[in-house]
């Protein structure tokens, strides 16, 4: 059965001093070469520049094991050296003449929770900043090649109303070269679940709204969620798992629903909970129960079989920007510029959250090579800590149950959020100039 949750991610006012308490060796398995992490010092951790996988993006070197750095034998084919490109890293460059991908009035998908146009944004100034990582440049999205690639494909987004928001980001971009039809309704009057379909492209973009990534019951063990909330830690929710084997790629994002009144099963059993207010329960950290939830979520995707040219994605967390207050007690995001990438550091539990999410992607990677499917993180954190003026904030029309709150979560379209789909574009790229190269060399050899 499908449920539905109001928008109101719960209380997020959790003290910043959490930053501090970080568990050193947590954050030390990020260290390593072996595991794909560069070698860069875990301060950057902590001067809010996330480390990043070692061959994210682009092609590693593709040499033979026995050559050289420069290998001449006669025979062996050329390596190229391409300079890697860390796109997730960098800083927002105002482009006051850079052209907008879509309106409002260019693409009719835009829900009224993030149409930040049509309800009377006065700037426009926040969509003139473009991504630019440190020594190199991230192309802007061209949505004839990424239609093209994705030519006869299924993309799925699993998680949370972010998901949906990047979902939407991607539908009103690939607008432009074939106009989608919304065919939810074959599946499911709730409006958590939508499909759409690119009929030039036989291309398939669907949202799975499950902002726990697992199994959630009310505390009473029923399907109503207006109480404190019941996570099975070790099932994957029905909502997105009975489907996601018919999807070639997939794209997993959670994390700000972690902040409600919790408690955990484990096997059946009571684990604990977190802010539930039962004195006789045991606590249990919300980023312990997170990182339980997208481990049991990771698992079930990399342990299936792989459809030929797919992928899964983990797109890490997307701060949110609340000031003088939170969701429930008049907290707003009313900057109209980037902060600069010495103005806001990552900490508190934004990095929990962050180190959470890269620790389980390492782990589901080494698991999917294992089993020979793929996995590629998406790294978006640190890019939108810089945006806190890319939020809809007062101007959107929210469901009834947040009625005049700011909302400092979710992203503008056209705006910030677009960057994400840039990003997107560039890993399956880079993933597909692996195969090509790894292909032609074979050929070279054999």
């Amino acid at each position: 059965m499908k449920v539905a949750l109001s928008e109101h991610h719960g209380d997020r006012t959790v003290p910043q001093q959490q930053g501090a308490g970080v568990n050193f060796r947590r954050a030390a398995v990020l260290a390593p070469a072996v595991v794909l992490l560069a070698a860069i010092p875990l301060w950057l951790l902590f001067a809010s520049s996330p480390v990043q996988p070692q061959d994210y993006p682009p092609a590693r070197l593709m040499e033979d094991k026995d050559s050289g750095p420069e290998d001449t034998r006669a025979g062996a084919a050329p390596v190229v050296r391409e300079k890697k490109c860390d796109v997730f890293r960098g800083k927002w460059v105002y482009r006051p003449d850079a052209p907008t991908y879509y309106t409002n009035e260019t693409c009719h998908a835009i829900s009224d929770q993030q149409n930040c146009m049509k309800f009377g944004r006065p700037d426009m100034e926040f969509l003139k900043w473009r991504w630019e990582p440190d020594g190199c440049e991230l192309p802007r999205f061209d949505a004839a090649e990424f239609a093209e690639m994705a030519r006869g494909k299924s993309i799925a987004f699993v998680g949370d109303s972010l998901g949906r928001n990047h979902m939407q980001s991607l539908l009103c971009l690939l607008s432009s070269v074939d106009q989608p039809e919304d065919i939810s309704l074959r599946y499911t009057t709730d409006y958590n679940f939508k499909r759409w379909y690119f009929p030039k492209h036989n291309l398939t973009l669907a949202t799975f709204w499950a902002p726990f990534l697992v199994r959630t019951t009310d505390a009473q063990g029923g399907q109503t969620l207006d109480r404190v909330l019941t996570l099975h830690l070790d099932e994957p929710h029905p909502s997105w798992s009975a489907e996601i084997g018919d999807f070639d790629h997939i794209i997993v994002s959670v994390g700000q629903w972690f902040f409600r009144p919790l408690i955990y099963y484990r096997n059946g059993q009571l684990l604990g909970c977190s802010e539930c207010g039962r004195d006789n329960v045991t606590k249990v950290s919300r980023f312990q129960a997170y990182r339980a939830a997208l481990r049991t979520t990771l698992t079930a995707i990399t342990g299936r079989k792989n459809r030929e040219g797919g992928n899964t994605f983990l797109r890490t967390f997307s701060p949110a920007h609340f000031e003088h207050g939170d969701w429930t007690d008049g907290g707003s995001c009313m900057r109209t510029r980037p902060f600069g990438s010495d103005e806001k550091k990552l900490e508190g539990y934004d990095l929990e959250f962050y180190l959470a999410q890269v620790e389980e992607f390492l782990e589901a990677e080494r698991r999917a090579r294992e089993e020979g499917t793929k996995i590629r993180l998406l790294d978006t954190t640190r890019a939108m800590l810089l945006r806190p003026d890319g939020h809809p904030n007062r101007q959107c029309n929210w469901p009834k149950s947040n009625v005049g709150r700011a909302d400092c979560v979710h992203w503008c379209l056209p705006g910030p959020i677009d960057t994400w789909n840039e990003l997107l574009l560039y890993v399956m790229k880079s993933d597909r100039r692996v195969k090509f190269t790894q292909r032609k060399l074979q050929n070279v050899r054999s």
